[in-house]
């Protein structure tokens, strides 16, 4: 590996470079640092920086992709071995104006490069989070738990496919190994819970239940099997939250019929049950049989419009 990299001012890699100040994108330099190398990009609008490579790509595309245009492939394997061959080919092919080959000068510049690290580098994405009231993050989904004491704080999340780890104001505070398959799984670990969960946070599971009875004992009813349908209570608050909200959008009348007709399916129902039930109108609808209608005295009897249009 070259100690120092000179790229392009990609716009996914760079993301500012002024006479003053160089910033690239946090994953970009994470790479830099992983292989233990140096990111110089070139100046804006400045090609003699690059003047070696860029007038590589041209030979190249003549000696490679130019010899092969008229060549047809059926396979990227086939291409990749003519690829190969053309490429073998130009690295030792013998230069014209000195001695040696592109081959012959990489062995001379070999013992110059960096070792490869022993580990591939592994590609992060980051994205700013704020903790929420039950000490969590979201990633895809899925919910890691955080120290208490940040709750409300603004975080930075790392998510690779391994691993999720937690970042606050550069020092890493927590990891998880992260979670794939069913959405809505949690990953809680003991430290992160405060002793006293009251005390720290507004929300607990006491007020769900005190709130959910105001509006009926059907939703009570809902919160509470909520409640219990996970292993920490926790981690059932940002349900609980987002189903009593609902009666804000719909009206608590509705939401504890909403609860009524789920209950008769299920003795857990889902907050996405409910849900579905309010925006299909489902609530107002009764689960009685409609009355059949009253036969008429008369029999079939034809109105005074019909004799007012001749019969027709």
């Amino acid at each position: 590996m070259a100690r120092i990299l000179v790229p392009d001012n990609l716009k996914t890699g760079v993301i500012k470079n002024t006479r003053s100040e160089l910033v690239l994108n946090k994953a970009y330099q994470e790479l830099a640092e992983h292989y233990g190398t140096a990111i110089m990009p070139a100046r804006v609008r400045t090609p003699k920086d690059k003047a070696t490579v860029e007038g590589a790509v041209g030979t190249v595309s003549t000696f490679i992709l130019a010899a092969i245009r008229n060549q047809q492939f059926f396979s990227l394997r086939e291409l990749g071995e003519v690829i190969r061959e053309r490429l073998y080919l130009l690295n030792h092919k013998a230069f014209q104006k000195k001695p040696g080959s592109r081959a012959t000068l990489f062995l001379e510049e070999r013992d110059a490069l960096l070792p490869l690290p022993v580990q591939e580098f592994e590609l992060a994405v980051w994205k700013i989070a704020t903790v929420s009231f039950n000490y969590h993050v979201g990633v895809d989904g899925q919910f890691y738990s955080v120290p208490y004491e940040y709750i409300k704080r603004k975080v930075d999340v790392r998510a690779t496919r391994h691993v999720v780890e937690v970042f606050f104001e550069g020092s890493r505070i927590c990891s998880h190994v992260r979670l794939y398959g069913r959405q809505g799984q949690y990953s809680t670990q003991e430290a992160h819970m405060p002793p006293n969960h009251q005390q720290y946070v507004q929300w607990n599971g006491e007020r769900f239940r005190k709130w959910a009875a105001k509006i009926g004992p059907n939703t009570a009813a809902v919160v509470e099997g909520i409640l219990a349908g996970y292993k920490v209570e926790q981690q059932g608050y940002r349900a609980c939250m987002a189903l009593l909200k609902m009666s804000d959008t719909y009206s608590a009348e509705r939401l504890e019929a909403a609860c009524i007709k789920a209950l008769r399916y299920t003795p857990r129902p889902a907050y996405k049950t409910i849900q579905t039930i309010l925006k299909s109108g489902q609530d107002r609808i009764s689960d009685e049989p409609a009355a059949p209608p009253e036969p008429s005295l008369f029999g079939f009897t034809r109105g005074a419009e019909y004799y007012r249009k001749g019969g027709k």
